[in-house]
């Protein structure tokens, strides 16, 4: 993590003056607009705390320079502007490798981050849970492993010593990457007991008779928004990239008397890093436990074709299934001018399970509700079940679920003749599976 309070940021006097560069690098170009990519990245500078970001611009080049990014022509000239706006962070908006970030801070005089170092920034700035704490110091280690070739003067040391810190010998960087291995795997170990007690949480959450709606959604899309407006959780809701990382459940009654599980999880986001991907894989998890996906999307974005894809992208590779219904919130429309609003209107009406609205003023919800309810009402049948006389546990849950419409007993068992949905049974399964 970079210390902000030695360029005088959030803990220091004044804020620590930031640029942001967006390379525009023909050979190899982004699947967004350019000024749409630089805007989403200059959101992200400023959703990290002690940044004043003084400006960005897009930079179009032939082809990246494998030493350091931009040509001699246009570093000298980048070099020029930085000195003359003061500026002692560059955010790199992509990938930037190790040689080119020494030779870069050392040709501008400037500390500078990548996309994934800010991402990772903003990220150990907003984790609240344990797990989630965990899961950025797991990922910013296996950025900072991949970062030791940077070598300050004391990487190229040899290493003496007694053999138990280091064998004669052993370079620094040696000894660096051992040290960095060796804390992972003691993180690695803590995020074990950790998803240990949260499945602990979720097989309790089994038993209640409530089905989960996960809400999912490109970064700053409105899910919290709309979490808030039914939960009245003070959930964190600002006009700002990630500003939930840490997924956050409640119970609530819907306005058409369906009590659900809510899930609000954290935002989507394109060009995420492997690396931070698979940290937050288990973050994402309640999303596979979901008997319902509801996704938020800005429609009144000018990226939200795009941003839906990467939803789409992200919700294929954690492996949910085609089968687990979804709903769509076109959210924002307050945000539209009239033609604009009309347009929208008419092609959610030609989709299916797409509904426009509002989470900030409440317009369009009642539809959504009322869809949200249809969907997990499932379909009802009779069937009957046998119950050996000692699964009173059993027993007792489905007359809590008010399943039963008759009961009958002999000497080997007791059968109830049920009336229930696909996924009641389905719960009924695993909790005569879980003993």
């Amino acid at each position: 993590m970079i210390d902000l309070t030695e360029l005088g940021g959030e803990g220091g006097k004044r804020l620590t003056r930031a640029y942001v560069l967006h390379p525009e690098i023909k050979s190899n170009p982004g699947p967004r607009e350019p000024e749409d990519a630089l805007a989403e990245a200059m959101a992200l500078a400023h959703a990290l705390p002690g940044l004043e970001v003084a400006g960005g611009q897009v930079v179009r080049l032939p082809r990246a320079h494998p030493g350091q990014l931009f040509g001699k022509g246009k570093l000298e000239e980048l070099r020029a502007m930085l000195e003359a706006e003061e500026i002692e962070l560059v955010l790199i908006d992509g990938p930037v490798s190790p040689v080119q970030q020494r030779n870069l801070e050392k040709a501008w005089g400037v500390k500078l981050l990548d996309r994934t170092g800010l991402i990772l920034e903003i990220f150990a700035d907003r984790a609240a849970t344990r797990e989630g704490v965990l899961q950025v110091e797991l990922a910013a280690l296996s950025y900072q492993r991949t970062r030791l070739v940077r070598a300050w003067t004391h990487l190229e040391r040899q290493r003496g010593g007694l053999g138990f810190v280091g064998g004669p010998g052993e370079t620094q960087i040696e000894a660096d990457r051992r040290a960095i291995d060796e804390q992972m795997t003691r993180l690695r170990r803590q995020l074990d007991k950790v998803a240990k007690t949260r499945e602990l949480h979720r097989a309790a959450r089994r038993k209640v008779p409530y089905p989960v709606v996960a809400l999912v959604g490109y970064t700053n899309a409105g899910k919290s928004t709309l979490f808030n407006r039914l939960t009245g959780a003070n959930v964190m809701a600002k006009d700002m990239l990630f500003a939930t990382l840490d997924p956050t459940m409640r119970a609530v009654r819907l306005p058409t008397g369906k009590d659900v599980i809510l899930s609000d999880t954290v935002g989507f986001i394109s060009d995420l890093p492997t690396l931070l991907v698979a940290a937050f894989r288990a973050t994402l998890e309640e999303v596979l436990e979901a008997d319902l996906i509801l996704h938020v999307r800005d429609i009144a974005h000018p990226s939200t074709e795009a941003q839906a894809a990467d939803v789409a992208s992200v919700l294929a590779s954690l492996g949910v299934q085609d089968d687990v219904p979804r709903i769509d919130l076109w959210n924002k429309v307050d945000q539209l001018d009239t033609e604009a609003r009309a347009q929208v209107d008419r092609q959610a009406a030609r989709a299916e399970g797409v509904f426009t609205g509002s989470a900030l003023t409440g317009e369009g919800l009642t539809a959504l509700f009322d869809a949200i309810t249809e969907k997990l009402d499932d379909a009802r049948y009779h069937d009957t079940v046998r119950l050996a006389h000692t699964d009173g546990k059993l027993r007792a849950w489905l007359f809590a679920q008010g399943v039963v419409e008759s009961e009958a007993q002999d000497e080997d068992a007791t059968s109830l003749v049920v009336n229930w949905s696909d996924r009641q049974k389905a719960q009924f399964r695993r909790l005569k599976d879980s003993g």
